[in-house]
């Protein structure tokens, strides 16, 4: 049996690398995700390791010995979580496969632009209708269609698709500024840089709520921020705590709401929201996800949110990976904007507004700039 340990920035592209030396018999025994330490300990850079095996003729068996010998008494869960990461990485494999053998029919000029696209990890359907508009204009035009010539195409597809959606920051129109999400996004330093920016920048008179009262470094981490735009900050434990924390907030011109981060993928947590803030004020509402969390999760966490009045996403981490496909596949699926995208922790510099035409520079150019 052969066994060879990969590393990859995405799990992509450590997928293809196991396909290319052991094909579609391949057995994976392991898979991590490990972060490196940057430039004065930010900017992590994000890689997964990956151990695979192949074995022509006892695949299974390699396998499960590999299994007992990592984790000699498996527990319940522990079995559970690794054949749902087999699942998902056959899946992968067998996405990958796919584009792979569409790829086949697209000329050899036209294949490093939409392998870029499938490694960010734009869903094959878009894939292969953006492979179709580029190759019609190329059979029509019957001349040579340079990268640049194709990009430019692939940014008139995605302004077609994307055209209806709103892009930028908060309006300064509504009152409350409402931030939802789950645990781990960065929600708070995310709300700060927000504040930040309006405070300096459009010098408004900013104050906060918070409702995370299930973590105290939470509440310690939004009242440190405060202090130093010397804004004042309310507790909100309850629905009168919220009603009371309103009311001595009032003259402000901005309050932000920051939300308890929780396990949202549980309904129970999404109606505790429901009973604790008031949404009928004037209010404008956004959805932080963090681009290093699995589609599928983020997909679950916004259909669990979909009660509420979500006027734009907030996406997070964008300096931690090197795949963003799913930010496009989610505003695609379901027809809402974005807000803003961070790349770092410092505040308020590391926040973007987004445009259209950042978003996908961030696709086709990995830059943040338009």
């Amino acid at each position: 049996m052969k066994m060879k340990k990969y590393t990859a920035p995405t799990m992509v592209e450590a997928m293809a690398k196991v396909r290319e030396d052991f094909g579609d018999d391949a057995v994976i025994l392991s898979s991590n995700v490990t972060k490196t330490k940057g430039f004065l300990g930010l900017f992590r850079k994000r890689s997964v390791e990956v151990v695979a095996s192949y074995d022509k003729t006892n695949d299974q068996r390699a396998y499960e010995s590999q299994v007992r010998s990592i984790q000699p008494v498996a527990q319940p869960e522990s079995v559970e979580r690794m054949q749902r990461e087999m699942r998902e990485i056959k899946q992968m494999l067998k996405d990958i496969k796919q584009v792979d053998h569409t790829l086949g029919k697209y000329p050899d000029e036209l294949l490093p632009v939409l392998k870029r696209l499938q490694m960010q990890g734009l869903a094959n359907e878009h894939i292969m209708e953006i492979g179709n508009l580029v190759f019609d204009r190329m059979k029509q035009d019957k001349t040579d269609f340079t990268e640049d010539q194709q990009i430019e195409l692939i940014r008139s597809w995605f302004c077609d698709q994307l055209h209806n959606m709103q892009f930028g920051g908060i309006s300064y129109q509504k009152k409350f500024i409402n931030v939802l999400g789950p645990t781990g996004v960065g929600k708070t330093t995310t709300i700060a840089k927000i504040a930040a920016r309006a405070l300096l920048e459009e010098k408004k008179k900013v104050g906060f709520i918070t409702t995370d009262t299930y973590r105290i470094a939470a509440i310690e981490q939004l009242r440190t921020y405060a202090n130093l735009l010397q804004a004042p900050v309310e507790i909100a434990y309850n629905e009168e705590d919220f009603r009371t924390a309103i009311e001595k907030l009032k003259d402000l011109d901005l309050i932000f709401i920051d939300t308890a981060g929780r396990n949202y993928k549980e309904a129970k947590f999404v109606d505790d929201l429901t009973k604790l803030i008031d949404f009928s004020l004037d209010m404008e509402t956004f959805l932080v996800l963090s681009t290093t969390s699995k589609e599928q999760d983020m997909d679950t966490i916004i259909r669990q949110f979909d009660k509420f009045p979500i006027n734009k996403f907030i996406f997070t981490k964008t300096d931690e990976t090197n795949s963003v496909g799913s930010i496009i596949n989610l505003m695609m699926k379901y027809g809402i904007g974005m807000a803003y995208f961070t790349d770092g922790q410092e505040v308020p510099e590391d926040l973007t507004e987004a445009s259209f035409e950042k978003v996908i520079n961030l696709l086709l150019e990995g830059e943040s700039h338009a």
